[in-house]
């Protein structure tokens, strides 16, 4: 597995299709959660504490077939839509296999409330 230093060289190793699902994740959880990116356990995850894995919110993480998009405490976020898969322990996710599985305004709810949940 490759070693990643930050979010975007993770990001630019991606296959194009992948790559372009990725950008849009990373700019939509910017806009909520701004700065608190980093690689930890080799893929972008967002925290509130002061260190990867502190306090964790959501991740990227690219599959052969898709891109990941999750949340650590997935399972209590209101999802109205039924899209977010529930996971191990709390998480939960959604699969993106193009640019058309990305909701921007939904997803963005998502990552306020499990910034909520974190704050909390």
């Amino acid at each position: 597995m490759a070693k990643f230093s930050t979010v975007q060289e993770y990001v630019d190793s991606l296959p194009e299709h992948q790559r372009e699902i990725a950008e849009n994740l990373v700019r939509l959880v910017e806009t909520v959660l701004p700065g608190t990116g980093a690689v930890w356990h080799g893929h972008p995850v967002w925290s509130l504490g002061p260190a990867p894995g502190k306090q964790p919110v959501c991740l990227v993480k690219a599959y052969p077939g898709h891109v990941t998009f999750g949340f650590w405490r997935g399972q209590e976020i209101n999802d109205s839509s039924g899209r977010l898969s529930p996971g191990g322990r709390q998480m939960a996710s959604v699969k993106l296999r193009g640019l058309d599985d990305l909701d921007a305004e939904l997803f963005t709810t998502w990552l306020k409330q499990a910034r909520t949940l974190e704050e909390a």
